[in-house]
């Protein structure tokens, strides 16, 4: 299909607007770790450490229940509606956080709000790579991965922004009554419900995905959306590459389908690469910032400027992953990463065993954030988007999903348990030697999914 004119901006419109799914993601995932020092003093939970550590994981629960349920649903409702869904509970999640005036409540709406993210990290990259034609489907799933890195960036400028000076020699008492600890941290939850609102009301207007609609027997709703994207012509060459596969696929669907023996070799690839993605350990960067920056001697107020230095790093290189990801490929891209942050982490905890403080750690997560940035934060959503056969995408995906996030849960909610047992050094080398042990599965076990169609990797990846 290289002859084929393909009609961009409808592509990019459409992918962007699904892509917010990611933006509301990212925000609505990071945005706690600037509140935690507030929320935590205005809840009296500072001293707690299992209470902190369910404040902070619980929306991962969520996450387990939103990545489950939009598997299910959206091989019967569709994607777009599913989209929809998802956009509403980021509104009321955000909105109700921010009002809660006893823990319940708040922790009741962050499990609303991780059920928001379960179904958007599941459901944007999938709608993306149903619309995208083959050569240009890195590119546009990988949207979807930067709209999730400007939603963390957006967070930690507003996190940084919204909250007052603080004195280094603040105590609790002098937290909870400053304006940080009785309204700032509402803000930084309110903040969202102004994407939130644009992403429901803009997903109105998108179509729903042709190949689910193909699949649904709807042939004529589903020419009419690939006509738009590339013409007559790469409609007509699209619907028939559906047709020949899904002729070639068992009818029986679900989950007997989708955990038969033909289906393990494709399974474990996305659950290893989806549990890798999170057990490497870059986001404890995002939500235990305030412990690692402390750990290497900066207070608060540097804290929360540090933590959008790491934004940036990450925007910068979520770019440069989106130029590289059809040009290097996927695999290429996936050794870098989980061999690059094995590197990384090794010297940090070397560091941090020879208590080294300043800027060279500054330095070094940086680094880390950017090796991450451009590999497995990015090119792991673009995999799992498109190794999956079309039928039953939607619930393996949610089967990926629901590794990743059980495996952000467990990350999450074990950092500051690790983090007192083995200290920051012993911590960060036990995430680089999963990083080392990932770098081996990927080495033996993906193939190069750049430039094969979506059904030409079903015939490669799914074994009979």
């Amino acid at each position: 299909m290289t002859n084929e004119r393909y009609h961009t901006l409808f592509l990019l419109r459409i992918s962007l607007i699904s892509a917010m799914g990611g933006l509301l993601f990212g925000y609505d995932w990071v945005v706690i770790g600037g509140a935690k020092p507030f929320y935590e003093q205005y809840f009296n939970i500072a001293n707690s450490a299992f209470m902190q550590g369910w404040a902070m994981a619980c929306a991962l629960l969520g996450c387990l229940v939103g990545a489950t349920l939009s598997g299910m649903m959206s091989e019967k409702y569709g994607r777009k509606k599913l989209l929809l869904a998802s956009a509403a509970m980021f509104f009321i999640s955000s909105f109700i956080t921010g009002a809660s005036e006893n823990f319940i409540v708040f922790i009741l709406a962050r499990l609303m709000g991780g059920v928001g993210i379960g179904v958007a990290s599941n459901l944007s990259p999938i709608y993306i790579a149903e619309i995208s034609p083959t050569r240009m489907r890195g590119r546009l799933v990988s949207l979807n991965q930067l709209t999730i890195v400007i939603g963390i960036l957006a967070a930690q400028v507003c996190n940084w922004q919204i909250a007052e000076p603080i004195p280094s020699n603040s105590t609790g008492i002098d937290i909870l009554n400053s304006w940080n600890g009785q309204m700032g941290w509402r803000w930084m939850f309110w903040a969202v419900c102004i994407p939130s609102f644009f992403f429901f009301l803009l997903t109105i207007f998108i179509p729903e995905s042709p190949r689910w609609l193909a699949i649904r027997n709807k042939e004529d709703k589903a020419r009419k959306i690939l006509s738009r994207i590339g013409g007559e012509g790469y409609a007509k060459a699209e619907l028939a590459q559906i047709q020949t596969t899904e002729a070639s696929t068992p009818e029986s669907a679900g989950l007997k389908q989708l955990f038969h023996p033909r289906m393990w070799n494709v399974l474990t690839i996305g659950v290893v690469l989806a549990v890798l993605q999170q057990w490497c350990g870059i986001n404890v960067i995002f939500n235990y910032a305030q412990e690692i920056f402390a750990a290497a001697g900066y207070g608060l107020s540097d804290v929360l400027f540090n933590i959008v230095v790491t934004g940036v790093a990450n925007m910068v290189f979520t770019l440069l992953a989106m130029y590289t990801v059809d040009r290097l490929g996927r695999r290429a891209l996936m050794l870098l990463g989980s061999g690059g942050l094995t590197g990384i982490f090794a010297v940090m905890g070397i560091l941090y065993h020879f208590s080294v403080t300043g800027w060279p750690l500054l330095l070094l997560v940086v680094i880390a954030i950017g090796c991450y940035a451009m590999s497995l934060a990015p090119v792991t959503w673009v995999i799992l988007s498109e190794i999956y056969p079309t039928k039953v995408r939607g619930a393996a995906m949610a089967v990926a999903t629901f590794a990743l996030w059980t495996a952000c849960f467990i990350l999450t909610y074990t950092f500051p348990l690790l983090n007192k047992g083995l200290g920051a050094s012993g911590t960060f080398w036990l995430y680089g030697f999963i990083c080392l042990a990932g770098f081996l599965f990927i080495r033996k076990r993906l193939p190069e999914t750049k430039g094969k169609s979506l059904e030409a990797l079903e015939k490669e990846l799914v074994k009979d």
